[in-house]
């Protein structure tokens, strides 16, 4: 068992994973390039099209038709993350070349860290919600409550550019140090490599967009940084309104993921923007099959899955658990489940796989607290 940089043993987590027969969970895990191109371009064109038709409104003069272009441009990007999710996943193509190709695009279009991010992921893969290891979802989260945060939600959101761009990305690639706690812990001294690797990243990013910022100034097209550098600024509600599902208000330090995530339905479009992150239960527990492959999944294992929560209905639950999280701070949802199975489908390492995101050089231990 792996040891901890305090001395500690791992705290192996004994997850439980619905029934399924190994051919069937063997034949959901199968990549194909043909449906990893469908969702990498099917994604990245509607962006490149409202970034176009932004810059020809721009060039026109239409500045009503710039700005509702943005928003548009900016509330597809607001789901992107989920693109960078799987692509860091490492399950959407089988070629692992174009996985890494797509993966470093989507990267660039947004500053997106995916060194620091398959460290951090992989804790919370393996420790989902046992927050003595699981940095990345701090249980309570909370929705935006302020009607000023939803209205920069939908609009232009100010305070999240001042922050994260303007304080955080500036200061982290002039000083080369983050300032949460949470990726300090992780980067533990057996992982400085990578940390390496992660500030070069950080500052690559950031010399691309300011290379951007200065051809555009020199050519007085102003619009380039603004769709490029600025776009996932613009409209970020639609990724807040689906983002924020996959967790909140349910239950920490437990061994069953159909008690700490929640799966949603979606409409099609909306469900293949977020890559099939609404069969979010399902993702957590078989995390190697493909974003393309987890509706086929749900149905394998519906009967033993809560039900479904509409979208609408999640939030309700979410705005319920918060309301009554007030007056009791410790209180947590508790998902109805079906009756309990017996499992007797034989163990095999693919229900346990997480695709390749786990980093070469980690141990399976829990950073050390903080």
């Amino acid at each position: 068992m792996a040891t901890s940089t305090t001395g500690e043993k791992a705290p192996r987590i004994s997850w439980y994973r619905c029934p399924i027969e190994p051919a069937k969970l063997k034949e959901l895990t199968r990549r194909s390039d043909a449906k990893g191109l469908f969702y990498s371009l099917g994604n990245l064109l509607p962006l490149v099209a409202t970034g176009y038709l932004a810059y020809i409104f721009f060039v026109r003069e239409i500045w009503l038709g710039v700005a509702l272009a943005l928003w548009l441009h900016g509330t597809i990007r607001g789901v992107a993350g989920s693109a960078h999710h799987e692509l860091a996943h490492g399950t959407v193509f089988r070629s692992k070349w174009l996985n890494a190709f797509f993966l470093r695009i989507w990267a660039m279009l947004i500053m997106f860290n995916y060194h620091r991010y398959k460290l951090s992921h992989t804790y919370h893969h393996l420790y989902t919600l046992h927050q003595e290891a699981d940095g990345e979802v701090v249980l309570p989260k909370k929705t935006p409550s302020k009607v000023l945060r939803w209205l920069q939600l939908f609009t232009i959101d100010i305070e999240g550019f001042i922050k994260g761009f303007l304080r955080d990305k500036i200061r982290l690639v002039v000083t080369g140090k983050y300032r949460d706690a949470w990726t300090n812990r992780i980067f533990t001294p057996k992982q400085q490599g990578m940390f390496k690797r992660t500030i070069r990243l950080e500052r690559l990013h950031f010399g691309f967009h300011v290379a951007v910022f200065i051809v555009s100034a020199i050519f007085g097209l102003w619009i380039i940084p603004v769709i490029l550098t600025l776009g996932p600024y613009f409209g970020r509600w639609w990724g807040t309104l689906l983002g924020a599902t996959m967790h909140l208000g349910l239950r920490d330090n437990v061994p069953d993921f159909r008690l700490c995530c929640r799966t949603i339905k979606l409409d099609p479009f909306s469900g293949f923007v977020r890559w099939g992150m609404h069969y979010h239960i399902e993702h957590h527990m078989f995390a190697a099959v493909p974003c393309y492959n987890l509706g086929r999944l749900h149905r394998a294992v519906a009967s033993d899955m809560p039900a479904r929560r509409t979208l609408m209905g999640a939030w309700k639950e979410m705005t319920a658990i918060q309301r009554r999280q007030r007056d009791e701070p410790d209180y947590q949802f508790d998902t109805p489940l079906p009756a309990p199975k017996d499992d007797a489908t034989e163990m095999d390492p693919l229900r346990a796989d997480i695709g390749d995101i786990r980093p070469k050089d980690f141990d399976e231990a829990p950073p050390e607290s903080m």
